[in-house]
């Protein structure tokens, strides 16, 4: 049975994406348009009881929040695709661990940064230079740690690419080619070439030219 995905036009629905192709999965996309508040509808609430992006459909299952499909995928099709989750449980142990970190201290920042420099001016609301300023210095701190971390390995949890790595690509495709912070990736030698590698993946390059962001 094929898997629905509501909401591909925006970032975190390309996370699932990215997975269900590295894995294999057949899936179709339903657009829901935050811009036009569709996320807030009834009958998307019924699916989605908090209207947040994304939500997955896969038969009679229905599951929300991004990091919990993509591990979902990943184990339900461990032997199938792209191994995502590494072979040992120390392995497993620090792609859980990269994943909450760029969930806790990775995406905030570029969040922030996406709605103060790209979505306010489309959205007519007022950005917020203090917290601008604010998510710039988190985001360069992570991204040190990011370095010395890439300086040992060539992905975050190992030698391997794993959920850790793709979960960056939709909120790091804002930070490199959308935010005008291409410069904080780039500045950081060991980061640059870490980013070079997952983004020029096949399955991240076959979800940007199908689905495309908004700004």
């Amino acid at each position: 049975m094929v898997v629905k995905v509501y909401g591909p036009a925006y970032a975190s629905p390309k996370r699932v994406m990215v997975c269900l192709i590295e894995k294999e999965i057949e899936f179709e996309t339903v657009p829901v348009d935050i811009f036009k508040r569709e996320h807030k509808d009834p009958e998307y609430l019924k699916i989605q009881p908090f209207g947040e992006l994304p939500v997955i459909q896969d038969g009679d299952y229905t599951l929300y929040e991004s990091r919990a499909i993509i591990r979902y995928y990943a184990e339900k099709y461990k032997n199938q695709g792209t191994e995502l989750l590494g072979k040992t449980i120390e392995e497993r142990g620090l792609v859980e661990q990269w994943l909450d970190v760029e969930a806790h201290s990775f995406q905030p920042p570029i969040h922030n940064l996406v709605n103060h420099v790209l979505f306010a001016p489309i959205l007519g609301t007022p950005s917020d230079p203090k917290v601008i300023e604010e998510s710039d210095e988190k985001l360069v701190k992570v991204l040190d740690i990011y370095e010395e971390r890439l300086s040992k390995s060539k992905y975050l949890a190992g030698d391997f690419f794993s959920l850790a790595d793709l979960s960056h690509l939709s909120f790091g495709h804002y930070l490199v080619n959308q935010t005008g912070r291409g410069n904080f990736v780039r500045e950081r030698k060991h980061v640059s070439a870490w980013w070079d590698d997952i983004s020029s993946r096949p399955s991240w390059q076959k979800v940007l030219q199908q689905y495309k962001y908004p700004v």
